[in-house]
C-alpha cells in the first residue's frame, strides 16, 4: 500500500499521492492521486488496484541500468507508412521502458530525416515523440530527483558519453 506523498505511475503518468481517502458511501478507501505534469487533474483509484492501473515508480538503480543500456536500443525497422501509427500507439500502451525508448528514436530518426531532406516535419511523428518523451522523462525524473528538462538534458548527455 502506497503513503502519502509516494509517487506512483497510474496508467502512463506519475502522480504524486495527496491523501488516502475513505469513500463513506462504498466504505472503500482511495488514494488522491495528483499527476506532476498537471497539478490541477485529481484522480481518485481505490486502493485495491483492482483494475492494475497503478505500480510503482522505476528504481534509482533500475533508471540507470536503463539509461545505459539506450544506445543498444534499436529503432523500429522495416516501417510501414500505413501501420506506422498503430505501431506506435502499441509500444506506448506496453508496459516497457524499451518501447518508449524505440518511439522516440524513430520518430526523432524520421523527422531529423525529413529535414534534412527538405521535408516539413511529421506531425504524427512528433506528436508520439513527445509522448514518449513525457512518459518516460518524467517517470525517470523521481529517482534521478530532476525536473522533466533537467532529466531529458542528462539523459542526452550520458547516451552521448556512452557512445
Amino acid at each position: 500500500m502506497y503513503k502519502k506523498n509516494d509517487y506512483v505511475v497510474y496508467k502512463k503518468d506519475v502522480c504524486l499521492v495527496r491523501e488516502i481517502k475513505n469513500n463513506k458511501i462504498n466504505g472503500k478507501d482511495y488514494y488522491i492521486l495528483i499527476p506532476i505534469d498537471d497539478p490541477s487533474l485529481i484522480i481518485d483509484v481505490p486502493t485495491d488496484n483492482k483494475m492494475g492501473y497503478l505500480r510503482d515508480v522505476i528504481s534509482k538503480k533500475d533508471a540507470d541500468s536503463l539509461i545505459e543500456s539506450i544506445s543498444s536500443i534499436s529503432p523500429i525497422t522495416n516501417i510501414n507508412d500505413k501501420y506506422i501509427e498503430k505501431t506506435y500507439k502499441d509500444l506506448l500502451s506496453s508496459s516497457k521502458y524499451e518501447d518508449l525508448i524505440k518511439v522516440i528514436k524513430t520518430t526523432y530518426l524520421r523527422n531529423m530525416n525529413r529535414t534534412v531532406n527538405n521535408k516539413k516535419i511529421s506531425q504524427k511523428d512528433l506528436y508520439y515523440f513527445e509522448q514518449a518523451e513525457k512518459y518516460l522523462y518524467n517517470e525517470l525524473s523521481i529517482p534521478l530527483e530532476m525536473n522533466f528538462e533537467d532529466t531529458k538534458n542528462y539523459i542526452i548527455n550520458k547516451v552521448r558519453e556512452f557512445n
